[in-house]
């Protein structure tokens, strides 16, 4: 066997499987199965840690999720490195390297432990009113100490060399929690032949019945059965079984997130597999079966390691094979606490005592206790625990009063009852509900479609959990539209009644006792520091919570919030709901970087898109630069081109000849239905009802506000279909604002917004000669101008493919946007290309569209506005409609402030020094002699070198910019201040009538 203190016979590992592991540089063995937490019990070892705040010495408290104690920092080598890792969840594997954390210089003997001493001074709130002067002191000085000074594990300081996974999952019904209900209720739900989901966090499906030996179903003991459950579940092809994964968010619409450990237990795992996988599961239906988390007793030093959970002492007796203990104690105020005493005396383990604060424990169990020679200590409490590094005794005292005497006991097993587990059902917004009866909040009134079984709903009898499971399987299957399965009926038996409990402190931890008695362990939160926030004025529980920090820690107050709420609604007079309720938050457990991150790392960091052109631009020499997530072609330099002489010669070449350009990543949103004009009329400044049919027209977005929020051409396919474009980066965003409108301003109009920005590649052709290069290529229409003028745009066909053409220009000159299936986008460029290069054209990137649009006066949202711009200050309030009653955005214009005179509005500027290219950003003042601080004008926002122009030129916002016509402005910078003039914003073609061609 493998530790001192495994029993023989006892356990489900296989004492032949073993693995070496190192904990604080000791050496010790496991077994094949083990968490850290019970190989160190038993290689008896029962100190793991110091607490956050005291410095305490600290031991294994729970063998679940909801361990607060044993945190522990697990490595591989150098680079894998994971701090704060619960020890009673992490599986041992070959080489593990275990560190305790938060002690120095070791251990047994950590200075820190002076906390502990001057705790007098450490009381609830102390850090507000200590900390409070000099006020400049605190994130210099204060700060930095305590951090120092109070913490768990250290940061890893190189690069994460593993590698994480994500999975998109759809289900007709979620399971989480394989214990008995969970299992009912995926076995029920499968049998109809729906698609199921069961998760569990831990390595092994099953529960409690993992280590509730008492337990009979069909016949045989609870595990067994268990076991045979999932492996009929894991056959069915319809049903995924997920162990070692936690569902750790339940979000909107059924959607959970659920982590996945799938290497962490395994010494040398396979490169291809991922260290952890994100599973992001959208469900028709969620069952949550996610059981009861025992509650620990509140007394005098309840912290000192070797006191736990009494089911965490059954855990790793009938599970792991282990003892906690060769005399142990009990201290409870429920009927579950016994069985762990019977377990571990028919295991050959001595039980010291039985403590039960109660008058009149159960009967069944006090027949057992005495059948079984275990002496039960009623209506009696332990009111003192002794031991440094570990508990040595006991003080157990009447309560009411009577001379306590000591009781020698190396382990002291706890149970206040169980808290049924909320967390899930509260995060997806279900509403709890307080039962006086059982003194515990239930799953009250739900938000989405979900149900809860078992003992997270308050069922405490086994046959009826299982009943209640089965049944809302198969109700929660048929609701998704599957046909009743197979009927399933199975029976059970359950040793003793789990009803009951207390929560709150027990005798000896009263207010008149100065000794700590700990509510939430990892933040050293005792029962009288509850009691002095209330004496502090703190009558709401999130105010208690924030003043003591209880249930703060990384354990979230699984075991303290209840303990907490209690004493604070006995010292308020108040009735527990009273009082109120934390909010449970996301994620149950905590998850690491790595999972949530996945593969968005490095190079992957953001998604990369690439428009249906991009092959054939990265063959026509292309730079790129991001845009957002796209790769947009930034310049196509020719050889031994600077990036100033390709752009120069690109703009030159598009208004002498013609320029290519991709405009692909153009957002496109197609507007469909009898109401989409009318739609589109209270969502744009101008009107859509009187655009007709093939024809196209710009369009202005704003907020509410009255601020531009984007802009656009929108093409009328037909009266009842509209082609909406958008700004590359505001292609989400408008369609969110769109949906937004229609689903809960506009619900009654019969509209469908559907994103079709990546099924058409854009191919902009601009210049005198984009006529000629395009007409040879379409079919059936006529594109001279008469015929097919400015603004105009028509279903047709090129080269051989259906297309939407659309006669527009972002450059000034006679243009044509040829938008065709994505997949025929290359091939349709290669044919284009093929009659527009013998021209003399030239394909160009972003950067040339940029001067080109400048050079015209054309605005980019984003770049020119700021978020605080209307369209009267961008020059546009011709685009505003006079006649409109309504759209978004109508009565913010119309605010005081945003029609006063002085605002800023967009211009042109020119440089006194032609050849001088502004910095975008740059302040604009009205005096370079103003003494500091000078008042800013402005700022520029688009500047470049014309080489049509033959200058510089640049659009700026500067207050009361239209009426400053021809005033000279200055720029002040680092190495000089540049004098400018301020002009309209076209600086090419006046006139403007190349655009007609």
């Amino acid at each position: 066997m493998s530790g001192v203190n495994r029993i023989a016979g006892k356990g489900r590992l296989t004492p032949a499987r073993t693995a070496r592991f190192s904990f604080d540089g000791k050496s010790y063995t496991a077994l094949e199965g083990d968490t850290v937490a019970s190989a160190l019990i038993a290689n008896g070892v029962h100190l793991l840690g110091r607490s956050f705040k005291y410095h305490r010495a600290r031991g294994i408290l729970s063998a679940g999720a909801e361990e607060p104690n044993a945190l522990i920092d697990v490595s591989r080598d150098t680079a894998r490195k994971q701090p704060n890792v619960r020890a009673t969840v992490q599986e041992v594997f070959d080489g593990m390297i275990v560190s305790s954390q938060n002690r120095w210089p070791s251990l047994a003997f950590d200075v820190g432990a002076v906390n502990n001493l001057m705790s007098p001074f450490f009381a609830a709130g102390f850090y507000y009113k200590t900390f409070m002067w000099p006020r400049a002191a605190w994130k210099h000085v204060y700060e930095p100490l305590i951090r120092r000074a109070a913490g768990l594990g250290v940061a890893p300081t190189e690069e994460d060399p593993d590698h994480y996974a994500s999975r998109y999952a759809h289900c007709d019904v979620l399971v989480v929690g394989a214990g008995v209900a969970g299992l009912s209720a995926a076995l029920a739900a499968a049998e109809t032949g729906a698609r199921v989901i069961l998760c569990d966090e831990q390595a092994e499906a099953g529960g409690a019945l993992r280590y509730d030996v008492g337990v009979r179903i069909d016949g045989q003991d609870g595990n067994s059965w268990a076991q045979k459950a999932v492996a009929r579940l894991k056959a069915m092809d319809n049903v995924e079984v997920l162990v070692r994964t936690t569902a750790f968010g339940y979000y909107n619409h059924n959607f959970v997130g659920l982590a996945e450990r799938v290497t962490d237990h395994i010494a040398k795992p396979a490169r291809d597999l991922p260290r952890e996988r994100l599973w992001q599961v959208r469900a028709k239906r969620v069952i949550l079966a996610t059981g009861a988390i025992e509650r620990h007793m509140v007394f005098p030093n309840n912290d000192r390691p070797g006191i736990m959970l009494a089911s965490a002492g059954r855990m790793y007796l009938n599970h792991y094979g282990v003892a906690v203990g060769t005399k142990v104690g009990i201290y409870t105020a429920h009927d579950s606490a016994y069985e762990a005493a019977f377990d571990l005396k028919r295991s050959g383990v001595s039980i010291a005592a039985i403590v039960d604060c109660r008058q009149t424990p159960g009967a069944a169990v006090l027949e057992e206790a005495r059948a079984l020679g275990i002496d039960v200590l009623a209506g009696q409490s332990v009111v003192n625990t002794s031991g440094r590094l570990r508990i040595s005794s006991m003080t157990v005292a009447r309560n009411g009063g009577g001379s306590p005497r000591k009781i020698a006991v190396d382990a002291l097993l706890v149970s206040a009852g169980w808290t049924p587990s909320v967390h899930l059902f509260s995060q997806s917004r279900g509403k709890v509900a307080f039962d006086a009866e059982s003194q515990r909040f239930l799953p009250g009134s739900y938000a989405q479609d979900c149900l809860s079984v078992g003992a997270c709903n308050g069922t405490d009898d086994l046959q009826r959990t299982i009943e209640e499971s089965l049944a809302a399987g198969e109700l929660m299957a048929q609701a998704t539209g599957r046909s009743s399965g197979e009927k399933i009926a199975i029976s059970a038996e359950q040793a003793y009644d789990w009803t009951g409990g207390m929560i709150g402190a027990a005798e000896g931890a009263g207010p008149k006792t100065n000794a700590k008695a700990f509510i939430d362990f990892q933040h050293d939160v005792c029962a009288k520091d509850i009691r002095l926030a209330v004496r502090e004025g703190m009558h709401s529980i999130e105010h208690i919570k924030r003043f003591t920090t209880n249930g703060m820690a990384s354990d979230q107050g699984k075991l303290s919030n209840m303990h907490g709420l209690a004493i604070a609604a006995e010292m308020l007079g108040k009735e527990i709901p009273q009082v109120g309720l934390t909010t449970f938050r996301a994620p149950y457990t905590p998850v690491t970087y790595g999972t949530l991150i996945g593969h968005s790392r490095g190079e992957l960091f953001d998604p990369t898109r690439k428009t249906p052109l991009h092959g054939w631009e990265e063959a026509h020499g292309a730079v790129f630069e991001d845009v957002g997530n796209w790769k947009r072609a930034w310049f196509y330099p020719q050889a031994g081109e600077t990036m100033h002489q390709a752009v120069s010669r690109e703009c030159r070449t598009a208004r002498e000849a013609a320029g290519i350009f991709d405009a692909s990543t153009l957002g496109k949103i197609e507007v469909v239905g009898p109401d989409a004009a009318e739609f589109l009329n209270l969502i744009y400044t101008n009107a859509w009802d009187t655009l007709k049919p093939g024809k196209a027209r710009y369009g202005i977005m704003t907020r509410e506000d009255g601020f531009v929020y984007d802009d656009g051409v929108v093409g009328r396919l037909a009266d009842d279909r509209f082609h909406v474009t958008t700004t590359t980066g505001g292609a989400p965003r408008v369609l969110h604002h769109m949906e937004d409108y229609l689903q809960t301003e506009f619900p009654h109009l019969k509209v469908w917004l559907t994103s079709v920005t990546e099924q058409w590649a854009v191919i902009a052709v601009q210049g005198p000669k984009a006529r000629e290069i395009v007409a040879p290529l379409v079919e059936g229409l006529d594109l001279s101008n008469e015929a097919f003028p400015h603004m105009s745009v028509a279903e047709c066909t090129v080269c051989g493919v259906p297309a939407r053409l659309f006669r527009v220009s972002f450059t000034g000159e006679t243009g044509f946007e040829i938008n065709v299936p994505a997949d025929y986008g290359q091939s349709v460029l290669e044919a284009v290309w093929a009659n527009a290069e013998p021209l003399g054209a030239c394909v160009y990137g972003t950067e040339t569209m940029h001067v080109l649009r400048a050079e015209k006066g054309y605005i980019i949202v984003g770049q020119d506005t700021d978020g605080t711009v209307t369209p009267d200050d961008a020059g546009l309030s011709w685009a505003v409609s006079k006649k409109k009653t309504d759209f978004v955005g109508i009565r913010g214009l119309k605010r005081p402030d945003l029609v006063k005179d002085g605002r800023k509005q967009l211009v042109g500027l020119v440089t006194k020094d032609p050849k001088l290219v502004l910095e975008e950003g740059a302040q604009i003042v009205a005096s370079p002699n103003e003494p500091k601080p000078m008042t800013m004008l402005g700022h520029v926002t688009s500047a470049y070198w014309s080489e049509n122009c033959g200058r510089s030129i640049a659009f700026a916002l500067v207050a009361g910019g239209r009426a400053r016509m021809g005033e000279t402005l200055y720029v002040p910078m680092p190495d000089r201040t540049i004098a400018v003039e301020v002009t309209d914003l076209v600086f090419f073609d006046k006139e403007g009538g190349r655009i007609h061609g």
